[in-house]
């Protein structure tokens, strides 16, 4: 039996997602937006490019749900994206509705399936997912660490002017600028980031990191990132499709973990056909563990407002 996976949004991240679950064959994909004509349109021209790249999926577009009943997947990339001088939590309660609405949709027609949210601010997105589908908190999981660890692992292969797949990076926290990139645990090919680069140019890396997705929005300007954000979300698919049980960091639900409790938040966790089947709780330093903190609290003043909703 082929897999299926849905993809809410057929924006710039959900037809790239569309076309990286194809082009590695991992799955049927159901494309699924609003807009009339768009979903339908891109996920013919997906099909259509089949026979050129090399793929045997089956590539739909649907204004509804009822074509994507029991997927094993849904990615959620669906809503407004941010335009300059925005922030991802500005962005909260107008794509709170749009989540709300495809989460209400996604668990209606596939029951099991496993929840992966991109849509920002990504946090407090992935835990309005959780409550709306009441799904147990291992099939509700938030595209954030990966994305941010790419980015991470970009900046420091750059610098030092070696490959990036000899680069290992950790951020945990939130998808913000509070994020917590881990340098102690970064390095390339077992020698750690400290041995390589000064502190001033650690430092440097670790900022442009966090505002690695702003810098993408001043360039496009009306719009953001979707090429690494799309091949985030499917790598995480991807892991969970074949049971691969990567070690990934992830927003995942927290009950004491770090001592954040009932909060969505990006740690190392293991992906696999279960979905989250393990969370990694790191040894943090003081500072290390106080900065966490401090993201974790950033995140859970989206929720709050949330709560009021």
């Amino acid at each position: 039996m082929r897999k299926k996976v849905t993809v809410v949004g057929a924006g710039n991240v959900g037809a790239n997602c569309a076309l990286r679950i194809a082009d590695k064959e991992l799955a049927d994909v159901v494309l699924v937006d609003v807009v009339e004509g768009v979903p339908q349109g891109k996920g013919l021209d997906l099909l259509q490019s089949g026979p050129v790249q090399g793929y045997d999926v089956m590539l739909t577009g649907a204004n509804d749900y009822e074509p994507t009943a029991n997927s094993d997947i849904a990615i959620i990339t669906a809503g407004f994206p941010r335009k300059p001088g925005m922030s991802r939590d500005d962005l909260l309660l107008a794509n709170y509705d749009v989540v709300r609405m495809a989460t209400e949709q996604v668990a209606k027609h596939s029951p099991n399936c496993i929840l992966i949210v991109v849509t920002n601010p990504l946090d407090a997105m992935a835990q309005a997912a959780y409550w709306v589908s009441q799904f147990s908190k291992n099939r509700v999981i938030g595209m954030a660490g990966i994305l941010d660890s790419a980015r991470f692992r970009t900046f420091i292969a750059q610098e030092l002017n070696v490959s990036v797949e000899n680069v290992t990076a950790v951020v945990m926290g939130g998808h913000g600028d509070t994020m917590v990139p881990l340098v102690r645990l970064s390095g390339v090919s077992g020698i750690p980031l400290t041995e390589l680069m000064d502190q001033a140019t650690i430092d440097k890396i670790v900022t442009r990191t966090r505002n690695g997705g702003a810098e993408i929005v001043k360039y496009l300007k009306t719009g953001s990132a979707y090429y690494a954000p799309s091949a985030a979300a499917v790598e995480m698919a991807e892991s969970i499709l074949k049971d691969k049980k990567k070690v990934l960091p992830c927003a995942a639900y927290l009950e004491g973990e770090y001592g954040i409790n009932g909060l969505f938040v990006g740690v190392p966790v293991k992906l696999g056909a279960r979905g989250i089947e393990q969370i990694y709780e790191i040894k943090l330093k003081d500072e290390e563990q106080a900065m966490l903190k401090k993201s974790a609290d950033s995140v859970q003043e989206l929720v709050d407002v949330l709560k009021k909703k």
